[in-house]
This record gives C-alpha cells, sequence and structure tokens, in this order.
C-alpha cells in the first residue's frame, strides 16, 4: 500500500512555517542568517523549499531565535523535517520522473480536477495503451518503455488504496478517435476507463466534439488539492520534457475557473458513458 505523504508537500509546508515563524519575531531573512552566522542565503533557501534537507539542530536554531517554544510546536516542526526526508516509491524511477513532482504530489492530494485533449488521463491508462504512446513519443528500446509503462501504472495505486483520491476528468472525445496502439488496445482501453467510472470516487466526463469552441483549446492540465488548509492547490501543466507547475493563487483561481467551464461543456456522467460505450461499439464493428 502506497504512504499517503509526500516529501514535497511536507518541505513546502516547513518552510511556509519558517517563513511565518521570522515574520513574527520580526527578523529578515538576512538578519536572522547573521545571528545564526550563516550565509545571508541558508535561510532563504530553507524557506524556498530549495533546501531539500534541512538539520534537526539547524531546525532548533532557527525556533529559538524565533522564540518558537511549544513543544507541539517544535515537534510538529521537526517531524515536517523528517517527513521532507522521507523517499516515496517513485524515487526507484528517479531516470523515468526525472525532476518531475507530480507523483510526489499525487500521493497526498484528496482530489485531483484534470482536463485531457489528446490522450486517456495517463491514471487511467491500461499497460498496452501507455507503451504505445511512448512508442510513439520515440522510445524505442523496448526495456526503457517497459520500465516507464510500469512507474505510470505505479502512479495509479492512489486511485484504489484506503482513502482513494477522487479523480474528477474531463476528456475530449478526439481522445477516443485517435486509434493508439490499434483498435484492439483502444477497446481495452475505453473499457477500462467505463469500468473506473463506475467506481464511487471517480468522474468522467466526455468533451464531446459536436461543442465546437470551449474553454479547453489550450494545454491539458491538472490541478491538485490538498487536505491540509496549509497545502495550497497545485496546477501542473506537463510539457514536452518536464511539467510546469503553478501555486500563485491567480493562476489557481484562473484554472479552476477554465475548469468549470469545461465540465459545464461536456456531457453529464451517463451521457459520457454513452459516447464512450458507442466508441467501443464502432471499433468492434457492432
Amino acid at each position: 500500500m502506497q504512504d499517503p505523504r509526500s516529501p514535497s508537500l511536507r518541505l513546502r509546508r516547513l518552510a511556509l512555517e519558517l517563513r511565518r515563524a521570522r515574520e513574527a519575531s520580526g527578523l529578515t531573512a538576512a538578519k536572522a542568517a547573521k545571528h545564526l552566522g550563516w550565509s545571508s542565503t541558508k535561510v532563504t533557501r530553507m524557506e524556498a523549499t530549495e533546501a531539500k534537507r534541512i538539520k534537526p539542530e539547524d531546525l532548533d536554531k532557527l525556533m529559538d531565535l524565533y522564540g518558537t517554544t511549544d513543544p507541539a510546536k517544535r515537534e510538529c516542526m521537526q517531524a515536517l523535517a523528517k517527513d521532507a526526508r522521507l523517499r516515496g516509491w517513485w524515487s526507484k524511477y528517479k531516470d523515468v520522473f526525472k525532476n518531475e513532482s507530480l507523483p510526489d504530489f499525487e500521493t497526498e492530494a484528496t482530489v485531483l480536477r484534470t482536463y485531457q485533449a489528446q490522450v486517456i488521463p495517463g491514471l487511467l491508462q491500461v499497460p498496452e495503451y501507455t507503451a504505445a504512446i511512448f512508442r510513439g513519443a520515440r522510445y524505442t528500446d523496448p526495456q526503457e518503455i517497459e520500465r516507464r509503462v510500469d512507474a505510470r501504472m505505479n502512479r495509479r495505486g492512489i486511485l484504489v488504496r484506503l482513502s482513494p483520491v477522487h479523480l474528477r476528468a474531463v476528456i475530449d472525445e478526439a481522445a477516443f478517435l485517435r486509434p493508439v496502439g490499434g483498435d484492439s488496445v483502444m477497446i481495452e482501453q475505453l473499457k477500462h476507463v467505463l469500468h473506473m467510472a463506475q467506481m464511487p470516487n471517480i468522474d468522467i466526463q466526455v468533451l464531446p466534439l459536436r461543442k465546437g469552441e470551449h474553454a479547453g483549446l489550450t494545454a491539458p492540465f491538472v490541478i491538485m488539492d490538498f487536505p491540509n488548509p496549509l497545502d495550497t492547490p497545485i496546477v501542473c501543466v506537463p510539457t514536452l520534457t518536464d511539467a510546469l507547475y503553478l501555486e500563485e493563487p491567480d493562476d489557481i483561481e484562473m484554472y479552476s475557473a477554465t475548469f468549470g467551464d469545461i465540465q459545464g461543456s461536456a456531457a453529464s456522467a451517463l451521457e459520457s458513458a454513452e459516447i464512450i460505450s458507442g466508441h467501443i461499439r464502432r471499433l468492434e464493428g457492432t
């Protein structure tokens, strides 16, 4: 069972708490560093999540300086620092994910809102479909393709674990028309989407081609919401080689509004299931 804890989120939360404690003490980052005999960038790196590992003794020094005396608060801060040093299952696939933080953030999210225009969302893909996508992306080594497929299949665990993530996916109908892997693979893939749509934590809507222009005629994206109020939503916009992560309130508001508009243009869950079933019948020739 996957541990629903994200080291990156823990580090992000710790950085926020450190900045708040420093500001409450009336110190600038430069003055705090001077008091502790540190370089001027050490404190700012901690508050910008650039310091991936914060030593317990350094954290104690900061809390002493900031006047954080509450034992429970200090214990919580040290726990965050410790959790930030954990290695999730995705660390085994560093060659695949590289600096990609998506599986890290996904593991602690409570709700994922995603829009996809060209392909089935990764969390809903079957292995054969995923392998075909990587072959189309110019990967030729069978072992590398298998490893990338395995990594993506591991991400799906958040949908079926205890307290699973709630996935709200809007998929453009165009994704069902592209025969990724051939008809037999597409049939298996679409049947899997229908099966997953029956799960209580998964909502799938299809954006019909007949809708014409709509708010989603941009890049695909994922909005991740988290259970702790300190962990504000994050938007992930995939790129060819990595991903762009947006955290500013204005960006979150814009993407949330856009997702709402896309949902408004999409078919209902019942209508979406019929659209997908229709494409299965088309591919089966029935």
